[in-house]
């Protein structure tokens, strides 16, 4: 008789699996190879392709847990004012690029996005968070709080534009996350402002 599959170890190994993925893409971009992977995760490559059938998958699930993490975010502030809420966003992006990884693996996705799977998680990372930041932009148009002459919808994917132009040019190297990152909130705030 199988063995029962303990899912709070097997939910653990995956969460194993993908920080060696983000460490091994940080380090080695989109050639990374799984036997790279392993050796940072301390696994046999049986291990990893019980729980990964191939590379693409693993970045499909990074995505995942990215999106994830950004559902848990804004549901653990639903009563906080909108821009509150919108300053943490700002500021999360922000820490997250402090993540010494962080270009690394930005860059390594970016080389795989002609990938179909890859390329269909990330559109569907795009939507959900595009609805969760236009959720709050709405609430914040609703108190009068932000402009108004715009729709929630199209306002929070200007201020997701920005974040990503933002996170571009960290991972690029072109701007100092460390001393630009009040230009990026002045940036969301003035495409927020009110038009009088």
């Amino acid at each position: 008789m199988a063995r029962p599959i303990d899912p709070a170890l097997r939910a653990a190994r995956r969460t194993q699996i993908i920080d060696a993925g983000l460490t091994a893409f940080a380090k080695h971009g989109a050639a990374t190879t799984t036997a790279q992977i392993c050796t940072i995760a301390e696994i046999a490559s049986g291990t990893f392709f019980h729980h990964f059938p191939t590379k693409d998958m693993l970045v499909v699930a990074i995505v995942e847990y990215g999106v994830t993490e950004t559902k848990e975010f804004f549901s653990a502030r639903h009563t906080e004012p909108p821009l509150q809420v919108i300053t943490d966003f700002v500021d999360q992006n922000v820490e997250e690029l402090a993540d010494t990884r962080s270009a690394g693996v930005i860059q390594a996705i970016a080389a795989m996005v002609h990938r179909a799977p890859i390329a269909q998680a990330l559109r569907a990372q795009e939507e959900v968070v595009k609805h969760l930041l236009a959720s709050v932009v709405r609430n914040a148009q609703e108190s009068h709080l932000v402009r108004e002459d715009i729709d929630a919808e199209r306002l929070a994917a200007w201020v997701l534009l920005i974040i990503d132009g933002y996170t571009g040019a960290v991972a690029g190297g072109s701007i100092d996350n460390s001393k630009d990152a009040i230009l990026l909130h002045e940036q969301v705030r003035l495409l927020l402002a009110r038009q009088f």
